[in-house]
């Protein structure tokens, strides 16, 4: 028996003491009563009745413990030419100070904060000075219209917004202010204030009354030498509260607890990601989402590691070895993206070209989360790097992986296209949609039996019902994820997409992300998305779109013929995909995640709600023209 298959076994046989052992590593200002309560919350609780501060297992404990010197932060700006090292004490001065900053203002323990930031240092200073008070984020991704962050700001009630006066994208600046001004003319709650961060590439105009600039508050509490201590919360206080994206009506808040959040995301950096504290991990993601969150601030900072925040993209700030410049310069030890920024990268330089000019040697791992992981791109990132190419897969509920291959543990065999096996904690079902399991490499209903593990969400902000009704009800006992795929022999897992993304042709029920994998498989397509479209005779059938390589120089529509017979040759005739159009790009949210849902809609010609994270929304008339382009050819 492998270690890994050890420790899941330890954990099956008394899940309450693995995780009350896992909880040690975690500094508690009181020990909890029961590491488990069956009788709290909605499924149960985890730690209740320790008292703990997330902040200050961040940032004190690793200053009192000698690292003060060590690089916390690692901030690395192409978009600005800037470079920053913080260190761990120099952290404790900035946070405790801004917690102080925070507490004149009227924010105290349970009151929310909103943090509307681009990727700069002072954001995740923010968070954790929030924290220190015992207060309650909510990071608004920079990204968002005014009409989104006002639905945030209504739900959450914060006491103030934190922001900046300023984000900067490759080709633009995007002034924050007015955007948080007009969401709270449009809000119903009315926050007390905005602090702003001003960034000499644009200095906002500040609100007399209003709005206070965050320089001049800092200088103002270091001179009159004024600091805050962390405040203790229950464990199963909330930390923050992160609004799924693309959320209509009313969002849906996702809550983070304290003490189950520190001991999930701690054991996670040790057994699934292999880190030893002092170590450099990058999350190559964005504070607004959960990989932000987990990964660029809580995660390494917890576990006592270098953490690099990002301002730029894979390519283009200045080429595709943006991402290669980064790991040797600061000896990134592990790289977390997503298969989006791999593609785009793969996309410029098809044959690593950018990738040797590097000394990669230090980078151990190469991890991939946030969609699906197509075996194509995980077989070029393999053969580029010659280092393990890990999928993983969690989402934005859970906090830390559910299913992985964890390194820390032990490495085992990769299967391509599976992100492995289910992490402790995680007891993976495949249902029907009756709710009966279906046979071993079945596509079915991925549920996990309650309750949750700690780190995952216990509740939605002010809602158990929606809880409820949204993720516990059509599976009773179990925590439907919506995601479909299957476990095959080997107890592998495979996420074929999103339930919404398996399709009914003629009766059959087909994976669009089983099609991808073959269209991706072409060695002239960079990337795919195949979806499912309304189809009067068979009720829907596949379209697929590709983007080729920089540099190819086939024939479009011979390239489309080709792929059309890959599907039919490895799927079979059943796929029906008969359908396939060359784009220049595919519409994707500023995290990367293709839009599938809102091409679906153009496909059929159904009216669409613009996505409130599209990178660009010039491409959805691309595509819709592409798509007009072909139909008349083929008429």
């Amino acid at each position: 028996m492998g270690k890994y298959a050890e420790a899941y076994a330890r954990w099956q046989e008394d899940p309450i003491g693995f995780w009350a052992e896992a909880a040690t590593a975690i500094e508690w200002d009181v020990p909890w009563r029961a590491a488990f309560n069956p009788d709290k919350g909605v499924y149960g609780r985890w730690f209740p009745g320790a008292l703990c501060n997330t902040c200050y297992n961040a940032v004190d404990r690793h200053v009192a413990a000698g690292r003060g010197d060590q690089a916390a932060i690692i901030y690395d700006s192409p978009v600005t030419g800037t470079k920053r090292r913080i260190s761990y004490l120099e952290l404790l001065d900035e946070v405790s100070t801004f917690a102080a900053v925070l507490s004149d203002q009227g924010v105290g323990k349970g009151d929310r904060v909103i943090i509307y930031m681009p990727m700069i240092p002072e954001a995740l200073v923010a968070m954790l000075a929030t924290a220190r008070l015992g207060a309650i984020h909510s990071v608004v991704f920079g990204g968002f219209a005014a009409h989104e962050l006002a639905s945030r700001i209504d739900d959450a009630t914060p006491r103030l917004i934190v922001t900046a006066s300023c984000g900067i994208e490759p080709s633009r600046t995007v002034a924050y202010l007015p955007l948080a001004s007009a969401a709270i003319d449009q809000a119903e709650h009315k926050p007390d204030r905005i602090i702003v961060v001003q960034r000499e590439q644009h200095l906002a105009d500040l609100e007399p009354g209003r709005d206070l600039d965050y320089a001049e508050l800092m200088s103002a509490a270091r001179d009159a030498g004024h600091s805050h201590d962390c405040v203790p919360v229950d464990a199963t206080d909330p930390l923050y509260i992160l609004y799924t994206s693309g959320t209509t009506g009313q969002p849906k808040g996702i809550v983070r607890d304290n003490g189950g959040h520190m001991v999930a995301l701690d054991w996670s950096m040790t057994n699934v990601y292999g880190i030893e504290p002092g170590e450099v991990f990058w999350a190559a993601s964005d504070i607004g989402w959960v990989v932000g969150h987990s990964y660029i601030v809580y995660g390494p900072l917890l576990h006592g590691c270098t953490t690099v925040l990002y301002e730029g993209k894979p390519v283009g700030t200045p080429d595709a070895g943006a991402f290669w410049r980064v790991v040797e310069e600061h000896d990134v030890a592990a790289l977390f993206t997503a298969p989006t920024a791999l593609r785009a990268i793969k996309k410029e330089d098809p044959d690593g070209g950018f990738i040797r000019k590097y000394d990669l040697s230090g980078m151990r791992t190469l991890f991939l989360a946030g969609e699906r992981a197509d075996p194509e791109t995980i077989r070029w990132a393999e053969e580029q790097f010659g280092i393990p190419v890990i999928d993983h897969w969690w989402q934005t509920e859970t906090g830390w992986a559910i299913g992985a291959n964890p390194v820390g543990l032990e490495t085992l065999p990769v299967k391509r296209g599976s992100p492995t096996v289910a992490m402790p904690g995680y007891d993976i079902r495949v249902l029907d949609d009756a709710g009966h399991p279906v046979e071993g490499g079945q596509l079915g209903n991925i549920v996990v039996k309650l309750p949750l593990p700690p780190g995952a969400f216990p509740t939605l902000w002010n809602n158990d019902e929606r809880f409820q009704s949204n993720y516990l009800a059509e599976f009773p006992g179990y925590y439907q994820t919506a995601d479909a795929g299957y476990i095959d022999s080997d107890r592998y897992l495979f996420i074929m997409g999103r339930t919404d993304d398996i399709i009914n042709v003629a009766g059959h029920r087909l994976s669009t992300g089983g099609m991808e994998e073959v269209v991706a498989s072409h060695p002239d397509v960079a990337e795919c998305a195949v979806i499912g479209v309304a189809d009067s005779l068979k009720g829907q059938v596949p379209l697929g779109f590709l983007v080729l390589k920089a540099g190819t120089d086939g024939d479009p529509a011979t390239i489309e013929r080709e792929v059309v017979g890959l599907v039919r040759e490895q799927i079979g005739p059943v796929a029906a995909l008969k359908t396939v159009v060359v784009v220049a790009r595919l519409p994707k949210t500023r995290s990367g995640k293709i839009l599938r849902g809102t091409m679906n809609k153009i496909a059929d010609g159904e009216s669409y709600r613009m996505p409130a994270t599209i990178d660009d929304p010039a491409v959805l008339d691309e595509i819709a023209e592409a798509l007009r382009r072909r139909l008349k050819t083929a008429g």
